[in-house]
């Protein structure tokens, strides 16, 4: 065996391994890089902006503007409210939409009658729950999940649904021919195939919980960054203002950035290979 035949698969090892390096650094690096634009855009603003304006504070006020609110505690406070309001609906969407998701499309004839009625559901504004649901449950954290929870539900939902319906009746039967009980065929057969649609539903509606969270602390004044918001427009307090938004976009950027990695890393576990 020559030189170079021997050496071979160590340098392919090597290249694969340099290659997945420079993958690895190169993913993470993009969220960062995506984030340039909004610091020159910053950056730039602070240098053009007109000193005392009353519609377009310099970004330095917006920090000025938002001291009070984080030396009372009533900023983190806020913050700690929307997340948990946002994780739990979060779960609760994941938990409502894969469960309805699996045992609709599992039936054909239950999947082709609700099919409609699903799809109008689907588009209906979230905004337009707050006053019903408010009048159900008063302005409690209980109205606040149950606005987030049910359009959050759809993506998860309708993606599992799809996911469901397109699994091989034939694959079901082995499996009972097998004599698979019911766990094992949820396990080794169900989870597998429904998981990936459910992230990929649960990446959808995670943004999609967090804008919902705020718009309804927002309409409400209940506990949370949006009742912040809310104020502070009523009183006119434009510098808050921007700081509050610019703590929100923060937050949808961390929302998506872990939702993005955890879909990665459980997708890297099913498929047997290590995660990034």
């Amino acid at each position: 065996m020559s030189a170079d035949a021997a050496t071979a698969p160590l340098a392919a090892k090597d290249s694969a391994g340099t290659t997945t390096e420079r993958g690895k650094r190169r993913r993470g690096g993009a969220p960062l890089r995506g984030l340039l634009p909004l610091a020159l855009g910053l950056a730039l603003w602070q240098v053009l902006a007109p000193e005392q304006s009353p519609y377009f504070p310099a970004p330095s006020a917006w920090a000025e503007a938002l001291w009070p609110l984080l030396k009372d505690g009533s900023l983190l406070t806020a913050i700690g409210w929307s997340f948990l309001t946002f994780v739990l609906g979060l779960l609760l969407a994941t938990v409502v939409g894969t469960t309805i998701g699996a045992l609709i499309g599992a039936n054909r004839i239950v999947d082709r009658a609700l099919g409609p009625t699903l799809e109008s559901l689907r588009v209906l504004p979230a905004a337009a729950l707050v006053p019903l649901a408010t009048l159900i449950l008063g302005y409690s954290m209980q109205m606040k999940l149950l606005v987030v929870v049910l359009p959050a539900t759809w993506p998860i939902l309708l993606n599992v649904r799809t996911a469901r319906r397109s699994l091989s009746p034939v694959l079901m039967d082995t499996s009972r021919t097998l004599g698979l009980g019911r766990g094992e065929r949820i396990r080794k057969i169900l989870i597998p195939v429904l998981t990936p649609s459910m992230l990929l539903g649960i990446r959808v509606a995670a943004p999609l919980a967090l804008i919902i969270t705020l718009l309804v602390e927002i309409v409400t004044r209940i506990n949370g960054l949006g009742a912040l918001l809310g104020y502070a427009q009523a009183s006119f307090l434009s510098a808050q203002v921007y700081g509050l938004l610019l703590i929100a976009g923060v937050l949808g950027f961390l929302v998506n950035w872990a939702v993005t990695h955890a879909e990665h890393a459980v997708s890297m576990r099913m498929a047997g290979r290590p995660a990034d």
